[in-house]
């Protein structure tokens, strides 16, 4: 019993740091974001959007768009990390039943280790994945992968459309390009 529950608080500790570097890396996006945002906002100011911004905008929101997709890798590793520390906590907590079934009704996570119970012990109680999908996509979106995700789509299509406007285009097709850009890197987000 002892060796089992010094085990569990390893895993829980290794889930409290991968909690920790989530937090960090969000952080530091939403730091090179708003510098970026608060630089473009004034270089716009002073020059009235005139080519020192596009300039400015065309260079500075590749680099954010790229820190926010490896912000996001790197969440989405640390979540796969924390669902298979989850797992884990699952099948010490089975071991503990085993050897106290008297004491299951005392716990609300989950004692399995398969998906449905690693899903069951995040609090995501579907039948199983896939089978309330508007309910699913509303928990993706609200988790920080899904809001940075989000937020990534929306840098990646303002530079579109800001590359559409620097190459000649007018306001609305600029936005069309905006909106289809971001549209495109949310879809493709879906599949990974």
């Amino acid at each position: 019993m002892q060796i089992l529950a010094t085990e569990h608080w390893s895993l829980l500790a290794s889930r409290s740091l991968g909690y920790t570097d989530s937090f960090s890396r969000a952080s530091m996006f939403f730091s090179v974001l708003s510098g970026t945002v608060i630089a473009l906002a004034l270089i716009a100011q002073a020059g009235r959007f005139d080519n020192t911004f596009f300039a400015a905008a065309l260079l500075l929101l590749p680099v954010v768009f790229f820190v926010g997709i490896v912000t996001m890798t790197r969440i989405g590793n640390l979540s796969a990390e924390d669902a298979r520390w989850v797992m884990g906590m699952n099948r010490i907590r089975h071991a503990y039943m085993e050897m106290h079934p008297e004491l299951r009704q005392y716990f609300i996570t989950s004692d399995h280790d398969d998906v449905r119970g690693v899903l069951s012990t995040f609090g995501i109680n579907a039948p199983e994945p896939g089978a309330h999908f508007l309910a699913d996509v509303g928990h993706g979106v609200q988790t920080l992968p899904g809001m940075l995700g989000i937020i990534v789509a929306v840098v990646a299509g303002a530079w579109a459309a800001l590359l559409g406007v620097a190459l000649g285009a007018d306001q609305a097709v600029a936005i069309a390009i905006g909106a289809v850009f971001s549209l495109l890197y949310v879809v493709v987000q879906g599949f990974f």
